[in-house]
């Protein structure tokens, strides 16, 4: 099976990437340039979607400094924030990256059932 795939999400695309995916999880990466704990998200992203091999999840990246609207509609106060969807559904909140074991724990409470 392919790994989660990722997505660069645009204020032009989100909705097609985000909303109308029906189920799969979503996850949402809002990071941004100079921002040290989104570098760290980055680096262990490779590993973190190795682990979800299989998983019916995707992941929508979106710089929110280049796509500001996004930001300010789902009332973000700090980057990297992760928002999970599934069937256009807001389902959860992550603010900050707290390591690999916490992301993995918050995304799998999420997936759909097989």
């Amino acid at each position: 099976m392919a790994h989660p795939v990722s997505y660069e999400g645009t204020t032009e695309n989100f909705d097609q990437l985000v909303l109308e995916p029906k189920g799969e999880l979503v996850v949402v990466d809002f990071w941004g340039d100079g921002c040290p704990n989104c570098e760290i998200y980055a680096e262990a992203e490779p590993s973190l979607l190795a682990e979800l091999d299989g998983a019916r999840m995707r992941v929508v990246k979106v710089n929110a400094y280049q796509h500001e609207p996004l930001a300010h509609r789902f009332g973000l106060f700090g980057i990297p924030t992760f928002l999970l969807f599934r069937d256009g559904k807001l389902l959860g909140k992550m603010s900050q990256y707290y390591g690999k074991q916490y992301w993995l724990g918050v995304i799998r409470e999420h997936l759909p059932a097989a």
